[in-house]
């Protein structure tokens, strides 16, 4: 049966087909996430404790270059020992290290403060290569892109949530927040030890004809990997496509309360947007997710970008009226739900040798522009107001075209590939794990 013979993939099939160890894995996800505090709530904590300004700001630099190092990190751990044991590692890691946050927050220990704000980015971050690798390893191959659009409604889900779990601790004690943070990313470790499977798939263990190699010999092949992937033109473009998509999609969360002030609208307004975002999110991913795989990967990046940045557009109106916010809302979250799971699955069909090390640069990247959106955006929303919408449209569009040329790229050298070896049978659905 071919690919073009199987049925449309539906939102239940997926469910029956997610082995047990994919929810446990989407589960840890989600109790990590609901408590992921430190980033959102790092600058107005170390306030409260009397910090200027300046060094909350500093402090959420350094969490944010943490997280890119960490990524990076993770992802060449996770092809030298393995998912499991890096999603481990980087979660008891974590945990220590958010906890004694409140300890450090003092004005003659920034220097310390600093630097443990710095680890716990790396360490928090580092389990998400991991567990995206594990993800792909374990989940049918048929359904890999529902698959990460599971993780990406477990991922903003905790977020959405989060808050709220936020602002009733914040009640009891500020500090509460971080040890409640570190407390359940003990758990999440605790749960991978006790239920990931230390290898995924059979291709992961070593060959036992294969002889064990030097640390020279790693040290080498990982140059080489990387090298190979600084060559390779069509996976730039993507993580270009991957960058200013992400600078344009944080506007989103940063410069439109800004518009939504400056226009003289109340502040219940960027409320209602964030609460209908979220909800259509969490509520209708799946669902279009199950459509878009109907369609090509290449196509389906080029139309949510597109969608994506007629709701951008639609913000530079909101002087106009309110209703272009909500408007241009509703659209930025469907091009998201339209271009999202594709673009976050895309480097998990890289063969298994490098699959990591492909999701962690993609992660990396997305994590450094989201470092760096927020100081252009206000930046660039300072001096062009309206027209800075445009601007954002255009380059959200930009990422569009960069991303369908290297989405599109990669399936016509696989599609080439598989028609010079004819006499490889297809694999099995359900058998990949």
């Amino acid at each position: 049966m071919t690919d073009d013979d199987k049925p449309p993939i539906g939102v239940l099939d997926t469910l029956r087909a997610t082995p047990t160890t994919v929810r446990y894995l989407l589960g840890g996800v989600l109790v990590n996430q609901l408590g992921a505090f430190v980033q959102t709530f790092l600058v107005l904590y170390l306030t409260h404790r009397g910090m200027s300004g300046g060094t909350a700001g500093l402090a959420l630099a350094a969490y944010s270059l943490g997280t890119v190092f960490g990524t990076v990190l993770g992802g060449e751990i996770t092809h030298r020992l393995g998912a499991r044991t890096t999603i481990v590692a980087a979660m008891a890691g974590s945990a220590p290290l958010v906890a004694v946050l409140p300890l450090l927050a003092r004005p003659g220990r920034v220097p310390v403060l600093l630097a443990a704000i710095a680890l716990a980015g790396l360490f928090a971050q580092a389990y998400r290569p991991a567990a995206s690798v594990l993800l792909s390893d374990l989940m049918p191959e048929r359904y890999q892109v529902m698959g990460f659009s599971m993780m990406r409604i477990a991922l903003n889900t905790g977020a959405a949530l989060a808050p709220l779990i936020a602002a009733g601790v914040i009640l009891l004690d500020w500090d509460l927040l971080f040890w409640l943070d570190g407390a359940t990313t003990l758990v999440y470790a605790l749960l991978a030890y006790r239920l990931l499977p230390r290898h995924a798939a059979p291709e992961q263990a070593p060959e036992p004809a294969a002889a064990p190699r030097t640390r020279a010999e790693r040290r080498s092949g990982g140059r080489a990997a990387y090298g190979l992937m600084l060559r390779d033109r069509a996976y730039l473009a993507y993580l270009a496509a991957v960058v200013l998509g992400t600078v344009a999609y944080v506007q989103s969360s940063i410069s439109l309360p800004l518009e939504i002030v400056h226009d003289g609208y109340p502040t219940w307004l960027y409320s209602a947007v964030l609460t209908a975002s979220s909800l259509v999110l969490i509520t209708c991913e799946l669902k279009i997710t199950a459509y878009i795989t109907r369609i090509p990967t290449h196509l389906a990046v080029g139309v949510g970008h597109l969608v994506n940045s007629v709701g951008l557009a639609a913000y530079g109106l909101a002087v106009h009226s309110g209703a272009f916010v909500l408007f241009g809302a509703v659209l930025a979250v469907s091009g998201l739900m339209i271009a999202g799971p594709s673009m976050f699955a895309h480097p998990a069909t890289f063969p298994a040798g490098s699959k990591a090390r492909y999701l962690a640069t993609m992660q990396a990247a997305a994590g450094l522009a989201s470092a760096v959106g927020p100081l252009f955006g206000v930046w660039a929303w300072t001096h062009l107001h309206a027209g800075f919408w445009v601007l954002m449209a255009l380059v959200n569009g930009l990422a569009g075209v960069l991303a369908l040329l290297g989405t599109k790229h990669r399936a016509d050298r696989a599609d080439r590939t598989d028609t010079a070896r004819p006499d490889t049978a297809p694999e099995p659905v359900g058998e990949t794990a």
